[in-house]
């Protein structure tokens, strides 16, 4: 995560994620917690669509150990937020993923987030270093 606006540029993948009803709190903005959902979204859907993660048969799962989010601008239902993703740090068995919010046709993020996930064995929930072919898929969008 920067510490200022991060720009469209700076995400090498996207997607659309259409926002609903139930996402604007009370003061008619995206929820907080709105945010961590777009992340954890985009994080398991480009590893699903890469073909290294299937969260019904993976031996191998990443928990989140660390987040947090900077907020710069409000998003709302009912809006589509084009949502990027970069990989910022990739350990043994950790990974550092970054998320930027921008609002449709955006250059700056309307918010960014972080997410550690350390990988573990599905079963025993110790940490397992990350196979190859799931690498790669990380160096992909390493910025």
């Amino acid at each position: 995560m920067s510490d200022g606006l991060a720009n469209r540029a700076d995400y090498p993948v996207f997607f659309e994620i259409a926002t609903r009803w139930q996402d604007n709190d009370v003061y008619g903005h995206l929820n907080n917690v709105v945010y961590y959902e777009l992340l954890d979204t985009v994080v398991n859907r480009h590893l699903i669509e890469a073909g290294v993660l299937d969260p019904e048969t993976s031996d191998q799962i990443g928990l989140v150990v660390e987040s947090g989010c900077k907020y710069f601008a409000s998003l709302a239902y009912p809006e589509n937020v084009d949502v990027g993703l970069r990989v910022a740090h990739i350990g043994n068995s950790s990974v550092r993923y970054e998320v930027g919010a921008f609002a449709k046709g955006a250059d700056t993020a309307a918010a960014e987030a972080f997410f550690v996930h350390v990988y573990v064995d599905a079963e025993t929930r110790r940490p397992k270093p990350l196979p190859d072919a799931f690498r790669a898929v990380l160096v992909s969008i390493r910025r």
